[in-house]
């Protein structure tokens, strides 16, 4: 299929294909075919393909997403930024008022006012947390799990200059104690009053430069461990920042009312040519 356009958008560093669901066929997106297309060097280039459509009701899209592997991914938070500010610009939702249909669940989300690119996404209660039975390497700290749409686990460290991260990320991301899933693994660690963050993602098998779910994981993963408190914020790997707030219950550290604050910029609209 040729001639099929699409968008290029960045939320944070995490980049992402979109394609307008209104004109194009998820059949027409294989495993191969998206794994063709998010490859740097001989394709587009991103971490991930997000498709929108129209969604259930009125305001309502429909978001697919899919690792740059072609796995599906029930949820992305940056890609749901992304999508937050392409379902305003392609008149899929009012910008004040988008609600993205994920395989996770529903996710509420708004275009932040007075701004080209910035959204905040209004997330479900995260309940599924605990710390889970992993021998910390050196200069490693707590090592937490949350599932915020989908799974992470969040360890604190010294120093992330010196974390490797491509080698202990591979080896945590399938963690027995995980389950047959795994998880994505985000490495956090204070740079004097600010944290930062990098991260090893499941289905791109490799550091991004930014999570948005990774974030809000952290976020709960620290305050519940009493590191920080929320509010947060998190410098990304691209330099952007991330916020995210919430109510923690200290006795269940279940996360209620969590919202992300990020980027989400379109770079380029373009067509697709034959042969991707």
């Amino acid at each position: 299929m040729s001639g099929e356009i699409i968008y290029k958008m960045t939320g944070s560093g995490n980049d992402f294909v979109f394609l307008d669901g209104r004109w194009t066929e998820l059949d027409a997106w294989p495993a191969d075919r998206i794994r063709r297309v998010c490859a740097r060097g001989t394709g587009v280039g991103a971490d991930g393909l997000i498709v929108l459509g129209p969604g259930s009701g009125p305001g309502a899209v429909r978001f697919h997403f899919f690792n740059s592997d072609g796995s599906r991914g029930a949820m992305c938070g940056n890609g749901a930024l992304c999508a937050t500010r392409l379902a305003a610009l392609l008149e899929l939702a009012p910008a004040d008022d988008v609600r993205l249909e994920t395989d996770a669940g529903l996710v509420r989300s708004r275009c932040v006012p007075d701004t080209s690119d910035r959204a905040e996404l209004a997330l479900p209660n995260v309940t599924d947390v605990r710390f889970p039975e992993i021998d910390p390497n050196p200069g490693e700290h707590e090592i937490g799990y949350a599932v915020v749409g989908v799974p992470h686990l969040v360890v604190r460290v010294d120093d992330l200059e010196t974390v490797d991260v491509l080698g202990r990320g591979r080896a945590l991301r399938a963690h027995p104690s995980l389950g047959e899933a795994g998880a994505n693994v985000n490495f956090v660690a204070a740079s004097g009053d600010s944290w930062a963050m990098r991260t090893y993602e499941r289905g791109v098998e490799d550091e991004t430069l930014a999570c948005g779910t990774g974030a809000v994981a952290s976020s709960l993963i620290l305050s519940s461990t009493g590191r920080t408190s929320l509010p947060w914020s998190v410098h990304t790997r691209s330099g952007t920042v991330l916020t995210v707030s919430g109510k923690l219950d200290p006795e269940t550290r279940h996360l209620h009312t969590p919202s992300l604050g990020g980027e989400g910029k379109l770079v380029f609209r373009g067509v697709l040519e034959a042969g991707f």
